[in-house]
C-alpha cells in the first residue's frame, strides 16, 4: 500500500512529491562526497550481488538448500525485471543529473535484495542474530548515501525499499516450502519461548 501511494504521488506530481523534492534539495551534497560516494556504491553491481552470491554458495555447501538459494537468485533477477520497466514508465527526472528514469532506485533495490537476502540465507547457520541487523544497516546506509550524494530523491529510495521488501517475502516463502523463511524463523522463535516456559522434572 505504501509503495502504491508513493508511486501515485510521484506520477501525479502530488504534494508528497513536492515535499520529497524540497527535502532532497535541502540535503543534497551537505555531506562530503568522500563519505556519501562509498555509501552509495554499496548498492552497486560490483559490491552487493557478490555478497548474495557468497551467501548462496554457503547454503548450498552447508545444507544443499537448493530451493532457498534459487529463491534468492530469483529475487536478484527480479531487480532489473521490475525496476527497468518502472523507470521507463514513470520517467521521473533526476535530482542533479540530466535525463529521466530515477524512480525507483535500482541501487537501493540491489542492496535490499543482496544484503537482506544474504542475511535470510545465512541466519539459520549462525548462533547469533547479527546477519539481519548488519543487512539493515548496509541497506539503510546505501539509501542515505544515494540521497545525500544527489543521485536519487528520497522517495526513489523509499519506493524501492517497499517494493523489494514485498519481493523478498514472496520469493522467500516460495523458496522454503510451507510457511516461508520468515514464518519458519518466527515459528522457531515461538517454539523456543514456549519450551522455556515448560516446567521440567
Amino acid at each position: 500500500m505504501l509503495f502504491a501511494l508513493i508511486t501515485w504521488q510521484v506520477v501525479a506530481h502530488g504534494p508528497l512529491r513536492d515535499a520529497d523534492e524540497r527535502l532532497g534539495r535541502a540535503v543534497f551534497r551537505d555531506v562530503p562526497d568522500a563519505v556519501t560516494e562509498p555509501l552509495a556504491d554499496l548498492g552497486g553491481m560490483t559490491v552487493a550481488p557478490p555478497v548474495l552470491a557468497l551467501a548462496v554458495l554457503w547454503v548450498l555447501w552447508r545444507g544443499r538448500e537448493w530451493l532457498r538459494a534459487g529463491a534468492a537468485v530469483l529475487a536478484m533477477a527480479a531487480v532489473p525485471a521490475l525496476v527497468a520497466p518502472l523507470k521507463l514508465l514513470i520517467a521521473r527526472p533526476g535530482p542533479l543529473e540530466p535525463g529521466t528514469g530515477w524512480y525507483p532506485s535500482g541501487h537501493t533495490a540491489t542492496a535490499v535484495v543482496a544484503y537482506v537476502g544474504a542475511a535470510l540465507l545465512v541466519s539459520p547457520y549462525t548462533r547469533r542474530r547479527w546477519p539481519m541487523p548488519v543487512a539493515v544497516v548496509l541497506t539503510v546506509a546505501t539509501g542515505i548515501g544515494l540521497v545525500l550524494r544527489g543521485y536519487h530523491w528520497p522517495l526513489d529510495v523509499l519506493g524501492s525499499w517497499c517494493l523489494f521488501g514485498i519481493v523478498l517475502v514472496a520469493l522467500g516463502s516460495a523458496g522454503s516450502g510451507s510457511g516461508g523463511i520468515l514464518s519458519a524463523r518466527l515459528s522457531s522463535i515461538g517454539r523456543r519461548r514456549s519450551s522455556s516456559r515448560t516446567p521440567t522434572g
